[in-house]
Order: structure tokens, then C-alpha cells, then sequence
């Protein structure tokens, strides 16, 4: 890459990673954080789900604005939002605040809401890294997504994990501190890469509803089945890992190290088989069978969960989320795969942006069902809630029959 894009590329990259960091950070200790104020699952599940609601509702629009106006304003005035609501919080959880005060529950919904809004950088950084490299390079500047996403998803739960050791909500001024250094580097280093004569008009306000999205692609039947499953894959999933850290908290009475060591195995499993595995499982299996092969992980490590005996909880949890993650980074690239394969060119942008909508609107609706659930029926509910889940989704993807099945191609050919 030429030398002058270097700074760009920091900057980009920086972006890519606050926006995992910062989450990563604060996610597995919510429920030590919300300690002083309301523990219960429907709580918890609420405020992990409002972060998601907020980035399914802006990031088309924030996309477009990035078309319309360039990319610095947009990433330099999303990370302000993130500093702001990252402060908000730490703030909020740092003071002693009157026994039954409603203020700081409010206060921390809205933090996180300006976080969520605030978190459409991913897409408009990669639009940076499109912009200055040339389409023969691009492949190896968005591996630099895959890196900061991976790294993000293993040093956010090992900090989060050390720095609580001192004080709970210390991680959280270290991530608000993180997100001060990425709009510091912003606003020095990232010119604007979007040049003027590339512009777009803002599209029409139907065309940023996400809701529109997701039902021209779940009206589609090529993908209508699949992109079903991708949502009830993302419904299940974050809804029995929303209430994780609560179990742990209190059917093994676990402090923030060890509840955040078992998102670090997740992270880094996770970034093994996506960042070195994948293709060649690929290759061998096929994205049909290991979708299928992942769903039976991901289910084998839910159900482990709640069977795991106090007494080798660490060798239990540690195991079993150990599959889970090997599972997710089977299913989610495969999934997308196999929905990419039964599309033809023109309709793969919107089919596939949908999906990301698909994924914060399952992100959104799962963690509050799995805290309701939690509250309601009993604390093993939402991982016996989720397999069942996830055993419909298995039942949906093998109903489509394998996607040569469903390829032109192969229909053309009698196959």
C-alpha cells in the first residue's frame, strides 16, 4: 500500500477496533455493573438488547450520510457519540446514587442508546479502506476488519476481566478512554477519502427503513428460508449469551475475571476458525454441512451450560462455550454463504446488507425474551429455550435441501 495511505489505513483500522473494544469491554460486566441498581434478568436482557435496537434503526442511515457528505464527518461524529455515551455510563455507574432512584437506570439506557447509535463506524470505515486501495488490494485491507474485529473480541474481555480486579467500573473509563484516543486520531490523521465528484443524493426515506429491507429479502424465495434461519440463528444466540455472565454470577458465584475469561475463550476460538479455518473446512464439507455441523455445536454447547456441576464449573463453562464459539464461527460465515450462492449479482448488495439487519434485529429481540424467560420460568430457561431454537433452525436449513439443490445451475443441468 502506498505510504501516504498509511495514516489512513491506522485511523481506519483504530475505528475498527474501538468499535469492537468498546463493547467487548463493557458487555460481560453489565451484570456487576447493574449490581447497585436493578440485577434481574429482564433488566439486563433489556439494556444489552437496546444497543443493538439503536444500530438497527441508524446504521442504513448513517451509511448513506457517508455517501452524501464523506466519510471523516460521519466517523469523527460517531465516535464523539461513542465517547460520550462510553462517559455517560462510567459516570453513571461511578456515583453513589439514592436507594430506589430511577435516574441512573435511565441515564444508563440512554448511554447506551447513544453508544448503539453512535456504532455505524464499521461499515463507514470499511467504506474508508474501499476508497484508497485499489480493487486488486482491497481483499487485503479488509482483512484488516477480520483483525480488528478478532482483536477487539480478545483483549476487550481480558482488560474488561484484569481492570475489574481493581474496581468494576474501571474497564469502562478504560473504554471511554480508548474511544477518546480513536476521535483524538481521527480528527488528526484521516483525511476525507470520499471526493466530492463521488457523492450520492441521500436515497428516499423507504430506502433507510430497515424493516423494508428485511422484507424484500424474506420475500425472496431463492434466500426467504435461509435468511429466516440467519435471524433465528442471531434471536437464540444472543439471547442465552445476553444472561451468561448473570448465571455465572449466580448459580457459580462468579466474580468479573473468571465471567469475562469465558468471553475471552469465545473470542479467541472464534477468531481461529473464522480467520484461519474456514476456507479449508469450506473447501472439504461444504457452507450447507457446516452450517448444519455448527448448529450442532452451538446446541451442544448451550445445553452443556446449564448441566455443568458447580463443582467443575470451570472445566464445564470453559468447555462448553469453547464449542459454542467453534460453532458460531462455522454457522455465521456459512450462512451468508450459502444465502450469496442462491442469489444472482444484482440482487446480492441488498440481499446481504439485509442480513446485517436480520442480525442487530435478532441482537435487539433476544437479549429481553432471554431475561424475561430468565425471571419468569427459571435460569436454565433461556439455554433449553434457545436449543430449541437453534433445532428449528437446523430443521429450516435442511428443509431447503442442500443449496445445489437450489443453484441455477444445477437446475439447469437435471441435478
Amino acid at each position: 500500500m502506498r505510504r501516504f495511505h498509511v495514516p489512513t489505513l491506522f485511523s481506519a483500522f483504530l475505528t475498527l477496533l474501538n468499535d469492537r473494544l468498546g463493547e467487548s469491554i463493557v458487555f460481560p460486566l453489565l451484570p456487576f455493573l447493574l449490581a447497585g441498581f436493578n440485577a434481574d434478568g429482564r433488566t439486563l436482557g433489556l439494556l444489552a438488547g437496546s444497543y443493538a435496537l439503536a444500530q438497527f434503526t441508524v446504521t442504513p442511515l448513517i451509511g448513506a450520510l457517508s455517501d452524501r457528505y464523506g466519510r471523516r464527518p460521519v466517523i469523527a461524529t460517531c465516535v464523539s457519540g461513542s465517547v460520550l455515551g462510553l462517559g455517560l455510563f462510567a459516570v453513571t455507574v461511578s456515583l453513589d446514587w439514592p436507594a430506589g432512584s430511577g435516574l441512573p437506570l435511565i441515564l444508563l439506557f440512554g448511554a447506551r442508546l447513544i453508544d448503539g447509535v453512535s456504532g455505524g463506524t464499521a461499515a463507514t470505515a470499511g467504506a474508508v479502506l474501499a476508497d484508497v486501495t485499489p480493487p486488486e488490494r482491497r481483499a487485503q485491507a479488509f482483512g484488516l476488519i477480520g483483525v480488528a474485529f478478532g482483536l477487539g473480541f480478545i483483549i476487550g474481555p481480558f482488560l474488561g476481566g484484569q481492570l475489574a480486579r481493581l474496581t468494576v467500573t474501571l474497564p469502562v473509563w478504560v473504554a471511554t478512554g480508548f474511544a477518546l484516543l480513536n476521535l483524538v486520531v481521527v480528527l488528526l490523521l484521516l483525511p476525507e477519502t470520499h471526493p466530492q465528484d463521488a457523492r450520492r443524493q441521500m436515497p428516499r426515506k423507504r430506502d433507510l427503513n430497515p424493516f423494508a429491507q428485511i422484507a424484500r429479502v424474506m420475500g425472496n424465495p431463492a434466500v426467504g428460508r435461509l435468511c429466516l434461519s440467519f435471524f433465528l440463528f442471531f434471536l437464540a444466540f444472543n439471547g442465552f449469551t445476553a444472561i451468561l455472565v448473570l448465571y455465572f454470577k449466580q448459580r457459580f458465584n462468579w466474580g468479573p475475571e473468571l465471567a469475562t475469561t469465558a468471553f475471552l475463550i469465545v473470542g479467541v476460538v472464534a477468531t481461529l476458525v473464522q480467520g484461519g479455518l474456514i476456507g479449508s473446512l469450506v473447501k472439504r464439507f461444504g457452507e450447507w454441512r457446516l452450517t448444519l455441523i455448527g448448529l450442532g455445536l452451538v446446541i451442544a454447547g448451550c445445553l452443556l451450560i446449564p448441566a455443568t456441576d458447580p463443582a467443575r464449573a470451570r472445566l464445564g463453562v470453559f468447555s462448553a462455550v469453547a464449542i459454542l464459539a467453534s460453532g458460531t464461527g462455522l454457522v455465521t460465515p456459512s450462512l451468508r454463504s450459502l444465502v450469496s450462492r442462491r442469489l444472482d449479482g444484482e440482487g446480492q448488495g441488498a440481499a446481504l446488507g439485509s442480513l446485517q439487519a436480520l442480525q442487530s434485529l435478532g441482537s435487539f429481540l433476544g437479549p429481553p425474551l432471554a431475561g424475561l424467560s430468565y425471571d419468569l420460568i427459571g435460569a436454565s430457561s433461556p439455554f433449553w429455550g434457545g436449543g430449541l431454537l437453534l433445532a428449528l433452525v437446523i430443521l429450516l436449513v435442511t428443509a431447503g435441501g442442500s443449496p445445489e439443490g437450489g443453484h441455477p445451475e444445477h437446475r439447469r443441468a437435471g441435478l
